[in-house]
Parts: C-alpha cells; sequence; structure tokens
C-alpha cells in the first residue's frame, strides 16, 4: 500500500530532480482533526476567535464610566450634592417619567430642533449649490458666510431677543443659524472636491450642464453633505440647551433652569444625558443614511 505521507499524488511533489521538498499538507487519517506535513509533523488548524458583537462593545465604554461613576459616588469620592449618582439620575428620570413632564418637555424640545434643522440646512444647502456651482456665486456668497460663521452664535442672543422677543421664533433662528453653517461649508468644499475628470467624462458622454449637476456632481458631493449633517445635528442640540433657557417655560433647558433653583443635580444630570443620547441617535440615523445613500462608495472600515 502506497504510504499519504510520501505518494507524489497525494502531496503534488515536484517531479524534477533538485527541486525544493514540499511541505504541502494532507489529512491524516488516524487523526481526522488534524493536518500533516511532508515531514509527518501533524499541525492544527488555526481557530478563529469569535469577537463579541459590535453594539456590545459600543456598550462597554459607557457602562464603565456609569459603573466608575458609581463607585465614586458610593464611596463618598464624590458627593451627590454636588454630582449626583447614575442611580439617582435614574429614579430622577422615573419619577419625571411618572409624572407626565420629561415626555412633555422632551417632545417640545424635539419640535424646536426639527423646525431649525429644516430651516438651517435648507439654507445652508441652497447656498452651497449656488456658491460651489457658480464662480460669481462663489465670489458674491462665500465672502459674508464665512464673516457670519466666524461670530459666535450665542453672542448673537441679544440682539435675537431685540428682534423676534423671548418666543419660539428666537429659539428656532438661533437653531437654524447654528445648523446652516456646517450644512454650507461641507456640502461647498464637497461640491469643489468633485473630481474634474468624472466632469469632463460626462461631458464626453453628452451630458448637459443639468444632467452634469444631477448625475455626477451633487452625488459626488452627498459625503460632504451628510458629513456637514452630521455636525449641523450636533450643534442643534448645542444650541438648543442654552436656548431653552432664555425665558422659555418648557423644554429641557426649562427642566434644567428649574432645577438648578432647587439645587437638583439629578435632574441636571438626566437632563444633560438626554441631550446626549438626543445627539447620539440623531448621529446613528445619518450614518444608517451613509451606509444607505453611499453603498457606492467603498472605504476603510478600521482593522
Amino acid at each position: 500500500m502506497t504510504d499519504v505521507r510520501t505518494d507524489p499524488e497525494v502531496l503534488d511533489l515536484p517531479r524534477l530532480e533538485g527541486a525544493a521538498p514540499t511541505t504541502a499538507a494532507v489529512l491524516d487519517p488516524t487523526e481526522p482533526h488534524s493536518l500533516v506535513d511532508a515531514r509527518g509533523r501533524h499541525r492544527r488548524p488555526k481557530r478563529r476567535h469569535r469577537s463579541a458583537p459590535s453594539f456590545l462593545r459600543k456598550l462597554a465604554g459607557p457602562l464603565i464610566v456609569l459603573g466608575v461613576w458609581q463607585l465614586l459616588c458610593t464611596t463618598g469620592v464624590v458627593n451627590e450634592n454636588t454630582l449626583a449618582s447614575p442611580a439617582s439620575v435614574f429614579d430622577a428620570g422615573r419619577e419625571l417619567w411618572a409624572s407626565g413632564e420629561l415626555q412633555e418637555n422632551l417632545l417640545i424640545s424635539l419640535q424646536r430642533v426639527a423646525l431649525g434643522l429644516a430651516f438651517g440646512v435648507a439654507v445652508g444647502l441652497a447656498l452651497a449649490i449656488l456658491a460651489g456651482l457658480t464662480r460669481r456665486g462663489d465670489d458674491l456668497l462665500d465672502p459674508p458666510v464665512q464673516m457670519l460663521r466666524a461670530i459666535p452664535i450665542l453672542g448673537l442672543i441679544p440682539l435675537v431677543i431685540i428682534w423676534f422677543g423671548v418666543g419660539e421664533t428666537s429659539k428656532i433662528f438661533l437653531i437654524a443659524l447654528g445648523v446652516t453653517f456646517p450644512v454650507y461649508v461641507n456640502t461647498h468644499a464637497a461640491i469643489r472636491g468633485v473630481d474634474a475628470r468624472l466632469v469632463e467624462a460626462g461631458e464626453t458622454f453628452g451630458l448637459s450642464r443639468a444632467g452634469l449637476i444631477g448625475r455626477v456632481i451633487l452625488p459626488g458631493a452627498l459625503p460632504g453633505f451628510l458629513v456637514g449633517l452630521r455636525f449641523a445635528l450636533v450643534g442643534g442640540w448645542l444650541i438648543i440647551i442654552v436656548a431653552e433657557q432664555i425665558n422659555a417655560q418648557s423644554g429641557l433647558g426649562y427642566l434644567i433652569n428649574q432645577a438648578q433653583a432647587w439645587y437638583r443635580t439629578d435632574i441636571i444630570v438626566l437632563g444633560l444625558v438626554t441631550y446626549a443620547l438626543l445627539g447620539l441617535i440623531a448621529d446613528n440615523i445619518v450614518r444608517l443614511l451613509e451606509r444607505r445613500l453611499l453603498v457606492w462608495r467603498g472605504g476603510f472600515a478600521g482593522a
């Protein structure tokens, strides 16, 4: 009987004289779960380590922070009158949820941010398209927009109060103004960054100017617009924190302002955590849009 360890038909050994011996592996009939190389040495196949699901890995960091935070409060290193523990924040959230205050004020804040985003994104996108597609538009629009972008949004609060009062209009205007600039800057840069060779290829295939804009330039600028949208969503929630404390009678900022008067750090932290969670949810929604709309773009996904 031919030995599987020396048979050239099994090991696919080179038949030329002087050729180096092969180290091809074959299955050992006596040990079906191992491999045998040409020299008779057993080699076990490498086992792939199964990693934890992605969502569990993403939860690990926040859970560690919460655990350390609770430990510091429990041991007295951090005074709960200065910073409430996670358990106290959870109890405050349950209390406000049971009374209906949290849902009511959260809904009002969501409405304000949604309206501000709608106006701000529309204005920023329109300005970016006008300035990005034409040289005259760029010369006329880009300098004043860049000047306005350098002005701190919160520094405009006294003027906004004079213009619109302390009602809903002033809050929505501040959010819209803060949203406009990141959308404009990123979309404008993305339009100007479209590969000129793609435009030349479109012209070669006979696309009109409208066809180039709709099929080449705007799709090529979509990644930049989505990046600007992510910054805009975070900026909207940052601005609403301050805007809702300007003589507001409702909203998460109003809850925080009232809690400050009563030294309820648990409610203050609850409001801030709620803002943070809303910003995280909005950012994940935009990331989902990126995965859906930019399936054609391949990129590095991490090692």
